[in-house]
């Protein structure tokens, strides 16, 4: 299962306190912190004049506001998505990445009360695909673990960490083109 081979732009939320002492957050919403909102202007002023006509964004606080300030400085309509929220971790949410990830993406493991990456890739593909559905290029801001689901289904390597609002445009192809904003 691949998205529809259609362009669109990836901003990962800002910075949260979370984030800075390196716990799982899921589906806990955990605001961002002052870095997180310093990034989010950041990634406005790089994300400008890139034709953006429109942003999805996951509903959790941390994504919602990095979108709101985006859309703010580009003039462009926000939504927002629950198929873009990132993954439950179940009981790991608040507790430190571990070993338990890669076996996660693997889909060798579920943390107890957490979604399968099979599930998560599956509901990622589904919300790129209605937010590219229309003409023009959307922007799509959401999480980590929901970008690594997104990655794999692209056929590049799942597990990499993507910097906190880092815009990124994603090109279709065999394995899709990622490109920062700072290097166009």
């Amino acid at each position: 299962m691949t998205p529809a081979p259609r362009p669109f732009w990836f901003l990962r939320h800002g910075e949260t306190d979370w984030n800075a002492r390196g716990l799982s957050q899921g589906h806990a919403d955990i605001p961002l912190n002052a870095t997180g909102r310093a990034q989010a202007e950041r990634a406005a002023r790089l994300l400008a004049g890139r034709g953006i006509v429109r942003i999805h964004a996951s509903p959790l606080s941390r994504a919602a506001e990095t979108a709101r300030i985006v859309a703010a400085a580009l003039a462009v309509p926000l939504a927002f998505d629950p198929d873009l929220m990132e993954t439950r971790f179940g009981v790991q949410e608040g507790q430190p990445m571990g070993d338990w990830y890669d076996d996660w993406i693997a889909g060798r493991f579920t943390p107890e009360g957490g979604e399968s990456f099979a599930a998560l890739r599956a509901r990622a593909i589904a919300a790129i695909d209605r937010a590219t559905a229309a003409p023009g290029l959307a922007l799509i801001v959401a999480h980590g673990a929901w970008w690594r689901a997104f990655r794999q289904a692209a056929g590049l390597p799942a597990n990499i960490r993507t910097p906190n609002a880092l815009p990124l445009l994603a090109e279709p192809g065999r394995p899709w083109r990622l490109t920062t904003a700072d290097s166009l």
